[in-house]
């Protein structure tokens, strides 16, 4: 067996760890439109939600998040010069996400999911780039730090509303890092198959995910004048 090919076992085995059990993710997904998280039952603002738009809008916004992190994916590992572009656009996202949520939840809490998704872009990059260099401690690292981040992520989420439970949030944040993660260990390999799947996989996993979300604020403002 090659060094690289002892590299790209050990990224699988991260991926394989982060994504757990498959039976444990759809139960993730089921349980989003549980009762659970924030202790408030109702944020104190009133909203008109138009469902249909809100599911197409939030599918827009995430599936902008796994594509331009494919396009930075893909530049990064080529070394091509859209590298820069790929990257700014990929950190406007989440800006787009954070305005997305501000007239649910208020400005704050918009600027601080913008900021914890901006964390985990830039985290990426990190991991990106440990895992191109072939330098395993400064990957396990960035794995490490990746990972406490998709946590913050879902304690912020999980606090916002009760219809998003953390134990369901942090399921699909750990899919979302793992199916990633293959997309990374797929064009290392120059495996352009495996590239193609992964991103199949990718992009399938972020539409149940942006429709949960999707339920979950529908859910909770339902009813409100």
């Amino acid at each position: 067996m090659t060094q690289r090919q002892v590299w790209i076992g050990a990224l699988l085995a991260t991926a394989a760890l982060a994504v757990g059990r498959s039976d444990l993710l759809a139960k993730g997904q089921a349980d989003m439109s549980a009762p659970g998280g924030a202790a408030s039952g109702r944020p104190a603002r009133t909203v008109t939600v138009n469902a249909a738009q809100l599911r197409q809008d939030m599918r827009k916004l995430w599936s902008d998040h796994v594509i331009w992190t494919r396009e930075y994916i893909v530049a990064a590992i080529d070394g091509s010069p859209d590298l820069t572009a790929a990257t700014n656009r990929l950190l406007r996202n989440q800006e787009d996400i954070g305005h997305a949520i501000a007239p649910f939840y208020g400005n704050a809490a918009g600027e601080k999911l913008t900021g914890l998704l901006k964390q985990h872009i830039l985290i990426a990059v990190d991991v990106v780039a440990a895992a191109k260099a072939k330098d395993k401690a400064g990957y396990a690292e960035a794995s490490r730090r990746w990972e406490q981040n998709a946590e913050e992520i879902a304690d912020f989420l999980s606090g916002a509303n009760p219809n998003w439970p953390k134990s369901a949030l942090s399921t699909m944040m750990r899919m979302h890092l793992a199916t990633t993660t293959k997309e990374v260990v797929a064009r290392l390999n120059r495996n352009w198959d495996d590239d193609v799947a992964a991103f199949d996989e990718v992009y399938a996993h972020i539409l149940r995910m942006s429709d949960a979300l999707t339920d979950g604020i529908v859910k909770q403002f339902a009813g409100r004048p």
